[in-house]
């Protein structure tokens, strides 16, 4: 490779790591080319799946301040450079693995810090963030139709009648012993759950 090629291949890869998420070293030794192609439609667009070399890759997370350890970079090597979600990539590469266990996967950076093989395993284990913002939008969903109930029920007291401190009480009255059974209900779901987890780890 020219000198000049060399310079390019540093600066793109630096830029890579740089505008990355996260980056996942791998060693793809006896992937075949349909294989690679397959294992860069499942990372999506929001990750490049590149082949690199070991010297020039060393050379340019130095430059972009990224301490890549020389066990990272041994044997023939494969950087996923993650622009979206990392969990989701980390699901889509251990995924990729079952069905192909000649991919390796040797570690990576997250949030500029060296993570290990089974430290991806567990990003991949994770709910990933579009599960996660549903979760809190269902919560805040379920806070402000109670909120809205307990303004109603206000509103409706006053309006039949009733002394302003007499209505507050009652209306909050019955709004904590609405709270008490959602908590209630959340506990025993959650008890249900975990005494189902444990059958299942017995069986």
């Amino acid at each position: 490779m020219a000198r000049s090629d060399k310079e390019a291949t540093v600066a793109e890869l630096t830029e890579e790591f740089r505008s990355s998420t996260a980056t996942v070293l791998t060693e793809y030794r006896g992937l075949t080319v349909s294989s690679m192609k397959e294992l860069r439609r499942s990372l999506g667009p929001d990750t490049k799946y590149s082949v690199v070399k070991n010297t020039l890759t060393k050379i340019a997370a130095k430059s972009a301040g990224v301490d890549l350890s020389d066990d990272l970079l041994a044997g023939p090597s494969a950087v996923a450079f993650i622009k979206g979600d990392p969990i989701e990539a980390a699901k889509n590469l251990k995924n990729f693995q079952k069905d192909n266990p000649l991919l390796v996967i040797k570690g990576g950076v997250f949030d500029g810090k060296a993570i290990s093989t089974a430290e991806i395993m567990r990003f991949a284990d994770l709910e990933s963030r579009e599960v996660l913002l549903s979760k809190l939008a269902g919560a805040m969903k379920g806070t402000m139709a109670k909120a809205a109930r307990t303004f109603d029920a206000l509103r409706i007291k006053l309006e039949a009648g009733a002394p302003v401190e007499e209505a507050v009480a009652e209306t909050e009255a019955a709004a904590e012993v609405t709270e008490v059974a959602e908590v209630a209900e959340i506990e025993v779901v959650a008890e249900t759950e975990a005494v189902a987890e444990t059958e299942t780890e017995t069986e």
